[in-house]
């Protein structure tokens, strides 16, 4: 139960295991069949016209079966939560209720496929193979930089949307939070540098698209440092951060970075010394997202900055996939869209601020998770950008 404020009562190991027990899904029936009737409608002989159809009308399948809008939750296990590489079966759960969440919120079907293998052209090729069975691919939980290389992968072997929701859903959402936070502050992203903590999935994808939002600077750092062009052993996707951020040319550790900075966007889950913050620009952003434990608590983050956000629903400020994704998916699969483009994912931050703009503050930069409104106002804005782009069917 939760107390007036919306803060979250401490929850049980027992109700924890409860709730998951059986899993989390079911399958249900869209008619019922009740008589010999429906029987013969739904199944033997009625079914075999549909079939014949769409054997000769393969685009029929879109309207009489479910596939063009099921979305499949894909993992492999590799980057499970804080969890790590626990396996398949272990996943499981997660995208159990990962497709909870595309119900609820987006209101589309959605099923999870755990893959009993790491190797990206066996998975590529597994989805290939099951492609007429699905609308759009989810990829979750995928460790760096292999997700990289599966999803680029995926998106050119697949006509349908594909979208590696812990690389973008998180990008959506803090851009999202940034400009709610800029619109608070009365400050201009163009003006701002952002320090990320964290060059994996998310931090990546974040830098990319904060350099599409116009944002002045973005200095990012793993776990040697700060990257930059005058340093050895980058992969292709570090060494690609390197020449394209960091304009101010910052090298060494998360102080140097920090000096001066105007955001802290932390991804890394690392404990960092608050004392850091201090070195930032006065009434800074700060972005603790690392769950279940932030960088920095938010309430000692306060004592720096001027707006702190983290991923924590105990918090204000939760910058929350769930604002992003359903609405995403639904507003490519509502169009027919046959990709997810960067501008639909742009218009995706927009929508989702949009919803907050009647009573943003310090502590509502976003809108609630739990907000109605925010998937179909994600969704009419990412079907739009998707027609605009060109890529819709």
């Amino acid at each position: 139960m939760n107390d007036p404020s919306g803060t979250v009562a401490p929850v049980t190991d027992e109700e924890i295991f409860t709730g998951h027990e059986g899993g989390k899904l079911s399958v249900a029936a869209t008619r019922p069949i009740s008589s010999p009737r429906d029987l013969s409608i739904a199944y033997t002989p009625g079914v075999a016209k549909v079939s014949r159809a769409i054997a000769e009308d393969a685009a029929k399948a879109k309207r009489y079966t479910w596939a063009d809008r099921l979305v499949v939750v894909v993992s492999d296990g590799t980057a499970v939560l804080g969890l790590g590489d626990i396996g398949a079966s272990a996943s499981l759960p997660v995208m159990e209720g990962k497709s909870v969440l595309f119900k609820t919120f987006g209101g589309l079907d959605s099923i999870p496929l755990v893959l009993d293998t790491t190797d990206v052209d066996e998975i590529v090729e597994t989805l290939v193979r099951l492609r007429p069975s699905f609308g759009a691919v989810n990829l979750e939980d995928v460790s760096a930089p292999r997700c990289f290389e599966l999803e680029d992968k995926l998106k050119e072997a697949l006509d349908c949307p594909v979208m590696h929701d812990d690389q973008h859903g998180t990008a959506i959402v803090t851009l999202a939070a940034l400009r709610g936070a800029n619109l608070v502050l009365d400050r201009a992203i163009a003006d701002q540098r952002v320090v990320i903590s964290g060059a994996g999935a998310a931090g990546v994808a974040c830098a990319r698209i904060l350099q599409e939002a116009g944002i002045g600077d973005v200095t990012v750092l793993d776990s040697r440092g700060v990257l930059h062009t005058g340093r050895d052993g980058l992969n292709p996707i570090k060494a690609h951060l390197a020449r394209t951020t960091n304009k101010a040319g910052i090298q060494g550790g998360l102080a140097d970075a920090l000096e001066g900075a105007d955001v802290f966007l932390g991804l890394s889950g690392a404990t960092i010394d608050e004392t850091l913050l201090g070195r930032m620009a006065g009434g800074g952003i700060v972005f603790a997202l690392s769950n279940p434990d932030p960088e920095v608590h938010p309430d000692v983050a306060a004592r720096y900055a001027s707006i702190v956000a983290t991923g924590r629903s105990d918090f204000p400020n939760q910058i929350n996939n769930v604002l992003a994704f359903p609405g995403v998916f639904r507003g490519a699969l509502d169009s027919g869209a046959r990709a997810i483009t960067e501008n639909m994912k742009l218009a995706a931050a927009e929508a989702i601020v949009s919803v907050a703009m009647d009573d943003l503050g310090p502590d509502r930069i976003v809108p609630s998770p739990l907000d109605p409104r925010v998937a179909p106002e994600v969704a009419a804005a990412v079907a739009k950008a998707a027609e605009a782009d060109g890529v819709t069917a």
